[in-house]
């Protein structure tokens, strides 16, 4: 049983003013993947390395099954670490490195020979078992560091962005491999990232922290369709989603001369805060082009075209506004890759009936429906 459980887990910096990690109550599922992401210092690194035991947790617990674990060594917790940088040791050979910790633990030279060969067939290494880490690609580096986690039969790895060294070719190719040896083994792990589409592609859940505080933990999926609050919108998803400030008139959210009907449940939760007005978001995908003169649809004047073969994405200005923020603002619409706009030119978009998502202007949470 290897279900891990942060419950309130809190570090405070010496000399600092404000939590790295504040109350993080997270539970992850045995034999989960579940991913930590976030912009830099927002407390991700932190979180595992208080699970690892390579940091002190000064609030709360942090459990590993049935133990609690939170002021356990690292040895003692039964864990498996993947680091950014390989940390190998460059005069043995790879199964030497593999084998490294076994040997610390004094495991028999048989039990050792076995589990190293069985993870390098797993990883497609048994051709390199005598070669030295600098006669390997950075990409069989990370192999072989994971490895040495695999044939540690641990009951949670942890990986601390394993991929940043790699270039992006060998990024995505790696973190399918990833992904799909964890499904073989089954083992529970956190993985540490900041890029938002490595997470959304690798985790069965991810876990968006900002600032030290858990923003929301869900599945790739609903933390696309569904954010919690106008930072997990922002954040998730590439091109970022769309997210403007409009005043709110007559149950509408005023767009120029668009206006966007808004639901009773909204209304009533707006008047319930007081506001009177909302931010509105939407994805490149869900505004299409439309003719002039089309109810709904508001015009853009295009600056940049960004073809990317099977798509393209528009990147504007909105025009003829009469809010100063939204002049600075740049409007993003994934459009037609066989006939994109040009730059320079006027085009008018429509947000897709039901595609819009509101959020307060208070406090940044999504609004329902």
């Amino acid at each position: 049983m290897s279900r891990v459980l942060y419950e309130e887990a809190t570090r405070v910096y010496p000399g600092s003013d404000r939590p790295a990690v504040d109350a993080l109550d997270l539970d992850i599922h045995d034999g989960e993947f579940l991913v930590l992401v976030g912009p830099s210092g927002c407390g991700k690194s932190t979180s595992l390395r208080m699970l690892a035991g390579l940091e002190r947790v000064d609030g709360g617990r942090i459990a590993i099954g049935e133990r609690d674990v939170t002021h356990l060594a690292p040895r003692d917790r039964d864990i498996a670490m993947v680091f950014q940088n390989y940390a190998l040791y460059p005069h043995m050979s790879v199964a030497d490195n593999m084998g490294f910790a076994l040997r610390v633990m004094k495991t028999p030279k048989t039990e050792i020979d076995r589990r190293v060969r069985e993870a390098a067939h797993l990883l497609d290494l048994d051709e390199f078992l005598d070669r030295k880490p600098k006669a390997l690609s950075g990409g069989q580096r990370q192999r072989v560091a994971m490895g040495r986690a695999i044939v540690r039969e641990p009951s949670v790895f942890l990986m601390d962005e394993p991929l940043s060294n790699l270039d992006a070719k060998l990024r995505v190719q790696t973190r399918t491999q990833i992904a799909a040896l964890q499904r073989r083994l089954g083992v529970t792990t956190v993985y540490v990232t900041h890029d938002q589409v490595e997470a959304m592609t690798m985790g069965d859940r991810v876990a968006v922290l900002k600032d030290g505080v858990l923003q929301q933990v869900d599945t790739p999926l609903r933390l696309y369709q569904h954010p919690a609050n106008v930072f997990v919108a922002g954040f998730i998803g590439s091109p970022s989603m769309n997210l403007s400030e409009y005043p709110v008139e007559g149950g509408e959210a005023v767009l120029d001369d668009t206006r966007v009907p808004l639901s009773r449940e909204t209304l009533d939760a707006l008047k319930d805060e007081g506001a009177d007005r909302v931010i509105l978001g939407f994805r490149p995908e869900s505004v299409e082009v439309v003719g002039e003169g089309t109810a709904g649809s508001f015009p853009v004047t295009v600056t940049v075209v960004e073809e990317l073969g099977s798509d393209a994405f528009l990147y504007g200005q909105y025009a003829d506004t009469t809010d100063p923020a939204r002049l600075e603002q740049t409007v993003i619409a994934r459009v037609d890759p066989n006939r994109p706009p040009a730059k320079g030119e006027r085009v008018r978009l429509r947000i897709r009936p039901g595609k819009e998502r509101l959020f307060s202007a208070v406090t940044g949470q999504r609004l329902p429906a």
